[in-house]
């Protein structure tokens, strides 16, 4: 493992903060920038709507707050990790100048429904985006996968799946964060986390020794539900995403969650708007950065 390699797995094992998660994907750009104030018509095709949110993306990187003091690592689209910040590669910004891990999202969307789940769509040439990844200096990805109930069969096809693609990402060299997300509005969520906790422990069990990822979990209804995970010696990090909580709910959910650390999107970038002057826009940053902080440590 390369010095900066070993540096980055240290920020996420030991670092006291959270992930940034700054990768919404075409679907969700425009809910991400009509949030931030921006509205559909402020853009006349994909092309503007990408500068736009990358430009909000950079605004974000490069606040005097966002620094690997308390937002340990930042999860970014693939377009990101093309363009540049500051005047460098989005990743080689994120690192050399704010000690900010940085990961990228691979995954191409959802699957239709089935058994209570949505299974990854393929990902096309993923080998050559995970070279272009480890070339751009990424330490690891992120995929995303969807449980909408307490179907064994569906949460196991899931969990098959998250650890297959996480294989094929560790053979590059990068960290996986697998994102098993369960919906947070469904009646058996309790019911599910139970069944996702244990199929996500038979994997990391079955993994090779010397073998680790990441896991992505919604905030789960019993405090402490995942702490087996937390404490597996193949499970780097355990990340907490908001999944449609507000901010506050989030940040006193995961706070009862030790171990645990947030890695928000839509709780992050609550209260920033374009129209604001760099000091209010610093200022409400800072103190959302301050109270995802504190949660991620409590």
């Amino acid at each position: 493992m390369s010095n900066a390699k070993t540096a980055m797995a240290e920020q996420i094992r030991n670092g006291q903060g959270f992930i940034a998660a700054l990768d919404q994907s075409g679907g969700s750009t425009p809910k991400a920038l009509k949030a931030y104030g921006v509205s559909e018509d402020a853009y006349a095709n994909d092309d503007q709507m990408f500068d736009l949110i990358h430009d909000m993306r950079a605004r974000i990187v490069n606040a005097p707050t966002f620094s690997g003091e308390k937002v340990i690592g930042a999860i970014l689209f693939e377009m990101t990790m093309e363009r540049q910040i500051g005047g460098k590669p989005s990743a080689a910004a994120l690192w050399d100048d704010n000690g900010v891990v940085p990961f990228l999202k691979i995954d191409k969307g959802l699957e239709d429904e089935a058994n209570g789940v949505q299974l990854l769509k393929s990902i096309p040439a993923l080998d050559n985006l995970l070279e272009r990844a480890v070339a751009h200096g990424i330490f690891g990805t992120k995929e995303r996968s969807v449980i909408h109930a307490a179907n064994q069969t569906g949460i196991d096809a899931v969990v098959a799946q998250q650890f297959e693609l996480g294989a094929q990402v560790t053979a590059h060299g990068l960290m996986p964060i697998l994102e098993p997300e369960i919906n947070i509005t469904i009646a058996d969520k309790a019911q599910a986390e139970d069944m996702l906790r244990d199929a996500l422990l038979r994997h990391l069990d079955a993994l090779p020794d010397g073998t680790q990822v990441m896991l992505k979990l919604s905030l789960p209804e019993v405090a402490g539900q995942y702490q087996t995970l937390v404490d597996h010696p193949k499970c780097l990090k355990v990340v907490a995403l908001s999944g449609g909580y507000d901010r506050d709910e989030a940040n006193e959910r995961l706070s009862k969650n030790a171990g645990i650390v947030a890695s928000f999107s839509r709780a992050l970038t609550e209260g920033l708007f374009a129209h604001q002057s760099d000091t209010e826009f610093n200022a409400t940053l800072g103190r959302t950065i301050d109270a995802i902080h504190a949660a991620s440590i409590a």
